[in-house]
């Protein structure tokens, strides 16, 4: 599966649009991270327990996308975005979504 921000994919051509492939994936922060990153914020620096966190969810929303296009027959997404909004004090959604496309020659 071709994954791409752009909306084509050099040297390929789009024979047909499938549709929006979507996946998403809604997280919350634990007690012990939070206390953690309490302390670090009194220091500065980054906060690793809050980055690996966003980083996982990306990649699940990703992964899901991935598998609502392969649900379409999809041979690619273009135009891939992420976007993410508070679902709950605590709580984020990462929503990853693009257009699922055939290929000519698939």
């Amino acid at each position: 599966m071709i994954i791409t921000t752009t909306d084509y994919i050099p040297n390929r051509e789009i024979i047909e649009i499938l549709g929006i492939a979507r996946g998403s994936t809604v997280r919350a922060r634990n007690v012990g991270s939070d206390i953690f990153a309490g302390l670090k914020n009194l220091v500065g620096g980054e906060i690793d327990e809050y980055t690996k966190l966003q980083a996982s969810s990306r990649e699940q929303a990703l992964q899901r996308m991935t598998d609502d296009a392969k649900r379409l027959n999809a041979d690619a997404i273009i135009n891939v975005r992420l976007a993410t909004s508070m679902v709950m004090q605590g709580a984020a959604e990462i929503l990853a979504y693009g257009t699922a496309v055939k290929l000519a020659g698939h």
